[in-house]
């Protein structure tokens, strides 16, 4: 599994809506508003790595009202989880 964290900033208030249409993407597990430098951090994962990186450039980049983003690529073998 290719897991990558994608911090995305978008427009002032459209916040709700952005993670809505978050929800709709099959690849993202998990969508969280943030405070600080971005809005929204969102957990993607796919058994692809093309695909993965398909799914932020064509899915995720282009949702309406979104700005920018910053993509985290998780590394095999240096992940914890209880």
């Amino acid at each position: 599994m290719v897991t990558a964290y994608v911090l995305i900033n978008c427009d002032l208030g459209s916040e709700d809506d952005v993670i809505e249409a978050l929800k709709n993407v099959e690849d993202v597990k998990e969508i969280q508003g943030t405070f600080g430098a971005y809005d929204i951090i969102a957990k993607v994962d796919n058994s692809e790595l093309d695909t993965l990186r398909e799914t932020i450039t064509w899915k995720i980049r282009k949702i309406d009202r979104i700005r920018s983003t910053l993509t985290l690529m998780g590394i095999g073998g240096q992940e914890f989880t209880r």
